[in-house]
């Protein structure tokens, strides 16, 4: 079982059975819906799917896709194409890490500073700052 929300907590979400493919998505409307360089989806059945908490809004991306989202904070959460199967956002899920993508889509949207990603600088954590924050982010677990 993989559980998994939106930012704000408001929709939350859990599949049940075993995730079909993974994937990385380059093209401009998941670069442009997830606000980022790609879309990490996965497959699930619909009949697999529950919604815990919420509902999700939607946009009609194209004639064909629909893309859910949390209307109160933005989270990407769903790309959908079949009345059957439906993709979730990966890193919507409590724990991303337990679902790799095992195929690229798209690579000829990808943006050439991509390839060079491991090779930039990694800027060491901001400790001592003086200035506090305070997240508002929903845990990753159902409360």
């Amino acid at each position: 079982m993989l559980s998994g929300g939106c930012q704000c907590g408001a929709v939350r979400f859990r599949a049940e059975g075993q995730p079909g493919r993974a994937s990385i998505c380059w093209c401009r409307m998941c670069q442009k819906a997830f606000g980022g360089p790609f879309g990490a989806l996965v497959t699930v059945n619909v009949a697999d799917l529950t919604w815990t908490r919420g509902e999700r809004s939607v946009f009609q991306s194209s004639d064909a896709i629909k893309r859910g989202f949390c209307a109160a904070c933005g989270t990407p959460l769903t790309y959908e194409y079949s009345d059957e199967k439906i993709d979730l956002a990966v890193f919507a899920f409590d724990d991303p890490s337990a679902v790799e993508p095992g195929v690229q889509l798209a690579v000829e949207s990808r943006p050439a500073w991509m390839e060079h990603l491991a090779d930039m600088p990694v800027r060491p954590p901001m400790g001592g700052s003086s200035v506090a924050v305070v997240s508002r982010q929903h845990p990753d677990r159902d409360t």
